[in-house]
């Protein structure tokens, strides 16, 4: 199994109405330096509709500005209908909706 399939494979696994950061997949799987390997990844996720692309946010809580699949705004959306709530400054409250596998 190549890296992307490891991290697809971790991110098909976060549940709806919770995130988890690039650092936190990379680690789950396999190695810690992966955050950037984890954003290409996801930058050309072969299947949106299984690989929820849109579940992972940086260490801060932020949105992807280069998400893939329509934007910031597309992403927040699917967030947000996936019900969480994103604090005044546009951050996912981490504490609250970050998966703990």
């Amino acid at each position: 199994m190549n890296s992307y399939e490891k991290i697809y494979n971790i991110v098909k696994k976060i549940p709806k109405g919770q995130v988890a950061t690039y650092g936190q997949i990379a680690r789950l799987a396999g190695n810690p330096r992966w955050s950037r390997v984890v954003g290409y990844a996801l930058h050309v996720n072969p299947d949106s509709s299984k690989i929820p692309c849109h579940r992972v946010v940086n260490r801060y809580g932020e949105l992807s500005k280069a998400f893939a699949f329509g934007g910031q705004q597309a992403q927040r959306m699917l967030l947000e209908m996936e019900g969480i709530e994103f604090l005044q400054d546009d951050r996912v409250e981490l504490e609250k909706y970050q998966w703990q596998p």
